[in-house]
């Protein structure tokens, strides 16, 4: 092995060997994704307190919207994070790059607890927020497609299922410690008190956990699959030039953008919007709103898990499509149960969508990377995934809070589901079944 793979893949393995070193490698990388989906996901989770302190507005909509603008606008910076993070995780490897973007992710974080409020600083203070939004967006555009395919790389052939669908879980478990924290506040602290200094803790929390994460990524091995790569001189040099000149890479990519549709509005619309929704437009309390999304991530969570697994086994196809036309069928009726003022219906409706979008969710990833060959896999991936994200994801907040605010309507969110999983689910229908085959090289 030459010089540069030695340097950066110090236990570097035959594709597919599992080993200690995989092992901690893994874990480095479901770490990583833990920590960065936490620091993106704890500004959906405050953002009723966020609208008070960085957008002040007599009218509690406006709030309401320019704080998710503040939210989406990032979002269209992910796919300029991609394309340079993605090159690069071409370029010179998965690992290295993965360490620059969880240090940008925690820091920009932190730095947004530190923030002086519109009272202290006036409009420096909004312009403050956006400014570190769009460092969150270069990092959180360039983690999918590195971090999913290195956990690819790592996992070897018949398995690849299982192991991205804990980074899945873990993104799960991270949004869930954001909303228990987040409702722990809500519950000890008086408003005044949260929008004084509560807001500020979850975001000061990152921190420390980005020292973590950096830590135990630091002892990850790179991926055998580039390390093998880079070994037999197969590394391009412009690896977005060279996506874009394949036509099957390009076609590759344009389903990356279309197939995570029901993924993206799920996400977003489910698990970071649901809290703001249920206490703006249901009238339930801020806690209850939290512990309903509470409740759904932790159902979540075991239901990703096994839809991995599962997809190891019958395929991503069937899983992808099942869950779109699933989510079609059963979207109006479990929005009509969140609708109905009660916690217990809330939960119900809840949990039963969660379930649901976990056949997505678990196994999107995975079916992403297995789309690409490992030359142009992190940029080509990455790209493709994060142009849809920020179209169809992170506008989704600020989309459906304006619909809402136009027509009166609360059913929006769940039209916008809807209609999204039919578009996602005809897709899944067109791709090439991919779980049982070695990944492309």
């Amino acid at each position: 092995m030459n010089s540069k793979v030695s340097a950066a893949v110090p236990h570097a393995q035959s594709p597919g060997a599992t080993t200690r070193a995989t092992k901690v490698s893994i874990v480095g990388g479901l770490i990583g994704v833990f920590i960065e989906l936490y620091d993106n996901a704890v500004y959906g989770f405050v953002a009723g307190t966020l609208a008070v302190v960085f957008f002040p507005s007599d009218a509690a909509t406006t709030s309401v919207l320019l704080t998710f603008t503040a939210f989406a606008i990032p979002f269209f910076f992910r796919p300029v994070g991609a394309a340079v993070a993605g090159s690069w995780g071409d370029r010179i490897g998965r690992r290295r790059v993965l360490l620059v973007l969880i240090t940008m992710m925690s820091l920009s974080t932190a730095l947004v607890g530190a923030l002086p409020s519109y009272a202290t600083a006036g409009v420096w203070a909004p312009i403050g927020l956006v400014l570190l939004r769009f460092v969150q967006g270069f990092a959180m555009g360039g983690e999918p497609g590195n971090g999913n395919s290195f956990l690819a790389e790592h996992a070897g052939d018949g398995r690849r299922g299982r192991v991205v669908s804990y980074a899945n879980a873990a993104t799960f478990i991270a949004m869930l410690l954001g909303t228990l924290f987040a409702a722990l506040l809500t519950a000890v602290l008086s408003t005044g008190q949260m929008e004084a200094w509560g807001w500020r803790l979850p975001f000061l929390l990152a921190l420390p956990l980005g020292v973590v994460g950096l830590v135990v990524r630091r002892l990850s091995a790179e991926s055998p699959e580039f390390a093998a790569a880079e070994q037999k001189g197969e590394v391009t040099g412009s690896p977005l030039k060279e996506a874009f000149a394949s036509p099957e890479i390009r076609r590759a990519m344009g389903l990356t953008i279309v197939l995570p549709l029901l993924n993206s509005s799920g996400y977003f619309v489910l698990f970071i919007y649901m809290p703001s929704f249920m206490k703006n437009e249901m009238h339930f309390s801020g806690l209850e709103g939290l512990l309903v999304t509470a409740i759904m991530l932790a159902v979540g969570t075991f239901a990703v898990l096994y839809a991995g697994r599962l997809s190891d086994r019958i395929g991503r196809k069937k899983l992808l499509s099942g869950s779109a036309f699933g989510m079609v069928v059963i979207g109006f009726p479990c929005y009509w149960l969140l609708t109905r003022g009660s916690f217990a219906t809330a939960v119900l409706g809840a949990v039963l969508m969660a379930v649901c979008f976990a056949g997505t969710n678990g196994v999107m990833q995975v079916t992403l990377a297995e789309l690409f060959p490992t030359r142009v896999r992190t940029v080509a991936y990455g790209v493709g995934y994060n142009l849809g994200t920020a179209v169809f994801g992170g506008a989704a907040p600020l989309l459906v809070s304006a619909l809402i605010a136009a027509t009166g309507s609360t059913w929006i969110p769940a039209i916008y589901l809807v209609l999204t999983s039919v578009v996602a689910g005809f897709t899944a229908l067109r791709i090439k079944e991919t779980a049982f085959e070695p990944l492309k090289r």
